[in-house]
């Protein structure tokens, strides 16, 4: 890790963050961090700005105001190149996934690779992709194509993807959306397992307050586009607070 995302062991600094669409502001003055290690949660309602704020992160969106700072640069003044080279080390999971339909899981794990890892054999290659397919429980897919898993299997094979480069940080956006229940405990606890295994950082976009129980380290809530309450499980689940009240209550 670099030294300049030792210092306090921050490896995600972001500062009085603010974005807006047609006047409405959806993101305002939100700071938060995230820690070397850590996997935190974000949590909030529909259009409290979750998604919004990964998507400034990596500068998928720009921000109107306030500083981004990843793995000690400042991402809102980094030229196209330096943009691409930091993305290298962020993995994105998107919630639909975002698997190319027309190509094998094996062609879609090799892809980011060709790209990023242009140093490495065929040989190493497959090796690479076959150990994280099997790290993900999917190590008799190779040859599938995406249309051939199930939604949880989707989800799995889009973190393969992402995680065969060796990100520094995951960046997950509602990762058990659209899940039945054992699939979404699968893949909170393969979060879990993939923090421990490649010693992500990393920030779980999500509205499941059984994903926050099984995955969080700290927790953030977001009201209106702040950050409104932040803690442990233990501190949201024993909050007296009406609206953290019914927003566990109503997911328990």
């Amino acid at each position: 890790m670099q030294e300049s995302t030792k210092k306090n062991n921050l490896v995600i600094e972001i500062c009085n963050l603010s974005k807006g669409f047609d006047n409405q502001l959806v993101l305002k003055n939100l700071s938060l961090n995230l820690m070397d290690g850590e996997n935190l949660v974000v949590l909030g309602k529909s259009g409290s700005g979750k998604s919004v704020l990964i998507k400034c992160i990596v500068r998928l969106l720009n921000a109107d105001q306030g500083s981004i700072h990843v793995l000690g640069k400042n991402v809102n003044e980094l030229r196209s190149k330096e943009l691409a080279k930091l993305r290298e080390k962020i993995g994105f999971l998107f919630q639909s996934g975002a698997l190319y339909d027309s190509m094998t899981i094996k062609q879609n794990l090799e892809f980011p690779l060709i790209r990023i890892k242009k140093k490495l054999t065929k040989k190493e290659r497959d090796e690479k992709i076959e150990e994280v397919l099997v790290n993900v429980g999917l190590g008799e897919t190779l040859d599938q194509m995406p249309s051939e898993l199930s939604g949880g299997m989707r989800k799995r094979a889009s973190l393969a993807r992402t995680i065969i480069v060796d990100p520094m940080i995951m960046l997950y956006d509602e990762p058990t959306t659209g899940l039945d229940p054992v699939t979404s405990n699968g893949i909170s606890t393969l979060i879990n397992d993939v923090q421990k295994k490649y010693k992500t950082s990393s920030i779980i976009i999500t509205h499941d307050i059984e994903c926050a129980r099984a995955t969080a380290d700290r927790i953030i809530m977001l009201k209106d586009g702040d950050v409104y309450m932040e803690g442990s499980i233990d501190d949201f689940e024993n909050s007296t607070d009406e609206l953290i009240q019914s927003f566990f209550k109503e997911k328990t």
